[in-house]
C-alpha cells in the first residue's frame, strides 16, 4: 500500500468522500488516505492528524515526498483537536481503530464537528459503539459496508447529520448490512456466535454473581439477535 494505491478497505473509505470535500483524516498514520484523495482530485484540501510522534513524522515525510504540502496540512494533535474552525472541514475520516475509541474521539471534541457534514468511519471491532453514539448525538447512517481483507473483517459506516432510531438488532448488526447480508456479514456473525457460545459454556461452570449473570444475559440476547437475522 502507498499513497497511489490504497488497501481495499481504505479505497472503499475514499469512495465515500464527495468530490471537492475538505477532509480531516484522524489517526492518519502515513497520510496515505489524504495523499490519495488529493492525487485523485477527490478532495480539494486535506488535514492529517496524528497523536503519536512517530506516525506524525511519517505523515510529514510522506506529504513532502508526494509534494503535496500546498494541499495537505499535517498536525500533531489528539483526535479532533487536529481541526480548527477556520479549516472549514466538511468530511472526517477515522479508520483502523476500535469502535469505542472512535466514539470517544468524536465525543471528546464534538464541538469541532460544527462544519462537518459527513463522517466516514472504519472500525476494526465493535461498530455498535459508533451506531449508539450517532443515534445519541444527532447523526444518522446513510451507508454501511462490510468487507474482508487479509483474513480480517472490517465495517465502514457513513454518517450525516440527522436523526435515527435503531432497534437493538440494527445497533449490533447494522441496518444496511442486515438488508444485504453478504457472505462476509454471515461469516463475521457465525464466528461471533461461536465465540459467544464458548463464553456461555464457561459461564455455566462459574459462580453466578450479579456481574456474571448480566454477562450471560447480554451474550444470550446477542445470540438471539444473530439467530433471527441469519437464521442460524
Amino acid at each position: 500500500m502507498n499513497a497511489q494505491h490504497l488497501s481495499e478497505r481504505l479505497t472503499r473509505v475514499a469512495a465515500y468522500v464527495n468530490p471537492g470535500a475538505i477532509v480531516a483524516d484522524i489517526g492518519s498514520d502515513h497520510a496515505y488516505l489524504p495523499c490519495y484523495l488529493i492525487h485523485h482530485q477527490i478532495a480539494s484540501k486535506a488535514f492529517a492528524g496524528e497523536v503519536a510522534k512517530g506516525p506524525y513524522e511519517s505523515a510529514q515525510r510522506q506529504v513532502q515526498a508526494e509534494q503535496l504540502e500546498d494541499s495537505i496540512t499535517v498536525r500533531f494533535a489528539n483526535g479532533l483537536k487536529a481541526i480548527e474552525p477556520e479549516d472549514c472541514v466538511d468530511t472526517v475520516t477515522i479508520a483502523g481503530m476500535g469502535g469505542p475509541l472512535i466514539a470517544t474521539i468524536l465525543d471528546q471534541d464534538i464541538e469541532r464537528l460544527a462544519t462537518v457534514s459527513r463522517l466516514i468511519l472504519q472500525p476494526n471491532v465493535y461498530a455498535k459503539a459508533i451506531r449508539e453514539w450517532a443515534q445519541n448525538n444527532g447523526w444518522r447512517l446513510i451507508a454501511e459496508e462490510i468487507l474482508q481483507e487479509d483474513d480480517k473483517i472490517y465495517e465502514i459506516l457513513v454518517l450525516e447529520k440527522g436523526t435515527m432510531e435503531l432497534t437493538p438488532s440494527e445497533k449490533l448488526l447494522g441496518p444496511y448490512l442486515m438488508e444485504t447480508q453478504n457472505d462476509v456479514f454471515k461469516t463475521k456473525w457465525r464466528k461471533e456466535s461461536a465465540e459467544w457460545k464458548r463464553i456461555l459454556e464457561a459461564i455455566r461452570s462459574a459462580e453466578l454473581s450479579k456481574e456474571v449473570q448480566m454477562k450471560k444475559t447480554e451474550v444470550e440476547e446477542k445470540l438471539e439477535i444473530v439467530k433471527e437475522a441469519i437464521g442460524e
